[in-house]
């Protein structure tokens, strides 16, 4: 009973930590920037689909195995799909992800529609990693760990 006791107040005083030890603070709240469109500079792209107007949300979530980057975005219309965070940078301790999605095959009227999609990230993907990062056409959001 007090094995029980022990465990159960010490699962509760990390839960309410701040610290390092604490898995749920492995990644802070995210920041924004916004990016300046060159339209000179020119990129070829190898993904046929668009990078989507803009990141709203992003977030990271621990997993038994690893964690999950969620990231929400705008796109101009309904219809889109095949919306996916791809891997375009990972140094040693960063991962950088565009979110891309596939146009609609058919014109659409709707206003702006809001898009999620998630990547799974395993420990051993995690190791070293400091920030997260996702970049949309006019922004970008990172998450990095405390």
């Amino acid at each position: 009973m007090l094995r029980a006791i022990l465990v159960v107040s010490a699962i509760l005083s990390l839960a309410a930590c701040d610290s390092r030890i604490n898995p749920l603070n492995w990644f802070g709240g995210d920041r924004e920037q916004r990016i300046a469109v060159d339209p000179a500079t020119t990129e070829i792209i190898v993904d046929g689909r668009s990078l989507v107007s803009e990141v709203t949300q992003l977030s990271v979530e621990q997993t038994t195995s690893g964690a999950i980057v969620r990231a929400t975005g705008l796109v101009p219309r309904h219809g889109y799909f095949d919306a996916e965070l791809v891997l375009v940078d990972a140094s040693q301790t960063e991962l950088t992800y565009e979110f891309r999605a596939a146009p609609p095959l058919t014109p659409s009227a709707t206003a702006i529609q809001r898009i999620a999609v998630g990547a799974e990230l395993t420990v051993g993907e995690l190791a070293g990693i400091r920030a997260i990062t996702v970049i949309a056409q006019n922004n970008r959001r990172s998450v990095g760990r405390r």
